[in-house]
């Protein structure tokens, strides 16, 4: 792929990967062809910091989990309330991590 595409793809994209991915994104897609680009554009990959506030007003019904697609996670946590309150403070801090990871878990499953 075109190196202009692939910086133009981290510039824009950024934000939705952990750091120490982005160099990993990068080789991988300067080994593709051009027409893999339209469809990586097309993801649409979800925003860490809205998870992270849907997270801190709603984390206690699960509802950040079920946003990620952990719906077991996001039963359990309705259900036992946050686990009192407890596993919605830990998901304060790790939801983030979490969301960039399921970015970049989307991507690899499109670019291969």
């Amino acid at each position: 792929m075109d190196s202009q595409k692939v910086d133009l793809f981290l510039t824009t994209s950024q934000k939705y990967f952990k750091p120490e991915q982005i160099l990993v994104i990068k080789d991988r897609l300067l080994a593709l062809d051009d027409s893999k680009f339209a469809l990586i554009s097309a993801l649409e990959y979800k925003d860490p910091t809205t998870i992270l506030i849907i997270s801190i007003f709603a984390g206690g019904l699960g509802i950040d989990r079920f946003m990620l697609g952990d719906t077991g996670l996001g039963v359990l946590k309705l259900l036992t309330a946050g686990a009192c309150g407890i596993w919605t403070i830990i998901d304060w801090f790790l939801i983030q991590g979490r969301t960039r990871e399921q970015n970049y878990l989307k991507l690899l499953q499109v670019i291969g």
